[in-house]
């Protein structure tokens, strides 16, 4: 029996988390969300979770940093920064990626194709 990708949602607003939740839970993905980034690292200590989507603007961290933290606890966990603040290009994205700070990168607004491709 194959087990369902587990995906852990961080965004202040929650009408994304309720998009994202919705778009990942119809390919098949259990879905948790969240609304800071305090609650983030007590939550991945105690779930298995296959990949974070995060806000690059979070109310208590900013999303690049969580990342950073998300990677010191459990590195293999694959990181998506989510933001309508950032574009693609930007030099900071870039070096993320390159980094391997995040691995992937989606623009709000989003389609949800934009979601689905990443998969």
């Amino acid at each position: 029996m194959c087990k369902k990708a587990e995906y852990l949602v961080v965004d202040d607003e929650p009408d994304i988390g309720w998009v994202m939740k919705r778009i990942l839970g119809s390919a098949g993905g259990v879905v948790v969300t969240l609304q800071t980034g305090a609650e983030v690292l007590p939550m991945i200590e105690k779930n298995h979770f296959s990949r974070v989507f995060m806000d690059a603007k979070l109310p208590d961290i900013e999303g690049l940093e969580l990342a950073r933290e998300v990677h010191k606890l459990m590195p293999e966990l694959q990181v998506v920064l989510v933001s309508g603040y950032y574009y693609k290009d930007d030099p900071t994205i870039q070096k993320a990626l390159s980094e391997g700070l995040i691995d992937d990168f989606i623009a709000k607004p989003f389609t949800h194709s934009d979601i689905l491709k990443i998969l």
